[in-house]
């Protein structure tokens, strides 16, 4: 340091390392499913179906709304399991994928917001204690029954994305200013 200057001090911490939580909500019920994972790869989006599947062992079909994560669809069942489990996994779920930059359209974005503000909002050491926390924080709210008022309508999401979808029928020339 100079004489004459002021002193500065940089911001560091220590990252002990990086995680991936995958939840689900049904939010009529309240009930969650989730899991903490250390990497997010087909392999841990297949163990989370095959979780969802035995949470809901009646259902017929379990309708998935999630983002467009390359690992996120019917082939992370075949890659990761025998075939004819993988058919069977892969006949309960359809999946509905939000549009990139869509991620507001997902309910289980206002589960993580909330997951974020109640228990990720200090430092934790281990990932160990991070999946207790977040897992025990998604509990009780599920133990509250905690519903998502979900307030995106068809029609709201009509108007909303109404100008996406007139500017994308517009011939690309017109949609360039030429």
């Amino acid at each position: 340091m100079q004489k004459g200057e002021v002193r500065k001090e940089h911001y560091t911490y220590t990252k002990n390392g990086s995680c991936t939580l995958m939840a689900a909500i049904e939010p009529l019920t309240g009930q969650r499913v989730a899991q903490v994972h250390t990497r997010r790869t087909k392999k841990e989006h297949t163990q989370f179906c095959q979780a969802l599947a035995a949470a809901y062992p009646n259902a017929k079909k379990i309708r998935l709304v999630q983002d467009n994560l390359s690992t996120h669809n019917l082939s992370a069942f075949y890659e990761n399991l025998p075939p004819a489990e993988a058919f069977a996994l892969a006949q309960r779920f359809d999946f509905y994928y939000t549009p990139k930059c869509g991620s507001w359209l997902n309910m289980i974005e206002i589960e993580f917001s909330a997951v974020a503000r109640e228990c990720l909002h200090r430092p934790i050491p281990t990932q160990e204690k991070l999946e207790r926390e977040v897992l025990k924080c998604l509990q009780e709210r599920a133990d509250k029954k905690i519903l998502i008022h979900w307030q995106f309508s068809l029609e709201k999401a009509r108007g909303k994305l109404n100008s996406h979808y007139e500017r994308a029928r517009q011939p690309r020339d017109l949609r360039q200013g030429t």
